[in-house]
């Protein structure tokens, strides 16, 4: 077996995905793309929160936005969802992203520069108006 280099591995991932520059953000979003924010908790918490991005913690991800996994979310309904990563800086994200297309689904990718670019950008609200994010914002209104 041959061994890999972070470096490498993370060359051959980003390879392979067709990465999303902060500003093709919402364009994405809206042709019904979801962001989904990886980092963990305490990391969150230290820099800050993307309304309307889905939070799923990067140990998890798989089986939650794998279609044929029992731990789905409803979201994940098949292989052609365009889910749309971010870690803090764009690393563990394209790892992530590359992880995804080896389940199948080959929309999977991950923003340039992660949450570090769209703080830098003013694009922290890019997320807001999205589909299922006004639906969480009513189903919480409701209780």
């Amino acid at each position: 077996m041959s061994r890999l280099t972070i470096d490498q591995m993370l060359e051959n991932a980003r390879e392979r995905l067709h990465r999303v520059y902060v500003y093709d953000v919402a364009a994405a979003l809206e042709r019904g793309a979801i962001l989904v924010d990886i980092r963990p908790a305490a990391q969150r918490v230290r820099e800050g929160s993307l309304p309307g991005a889905l939070v799923i913690e990067r140990n998890v991800l798989e089986w939650r936005l794998d279609p044929t996994s029992s731990a789905r979310l409803s979201l994940a309904v098949d292989h052609d969802v365009e889910w749309i990563i971010f870690c803090s800086e764009g690393y563990t994200s394209s790892l992530a992203a590359a992880a995804l297309q080896e389940l199948g689904l080959h929309r999977a990718s991950d923003v340039i520069g992660g949450y570090q670019a769209l703080k830098s950008a003013g694009l922290l609200t890019v997320g807001v108006g999205v589909p299922h994010f006004a639906r969480e914002v009513d189903s919480l209104a409701s209780l």
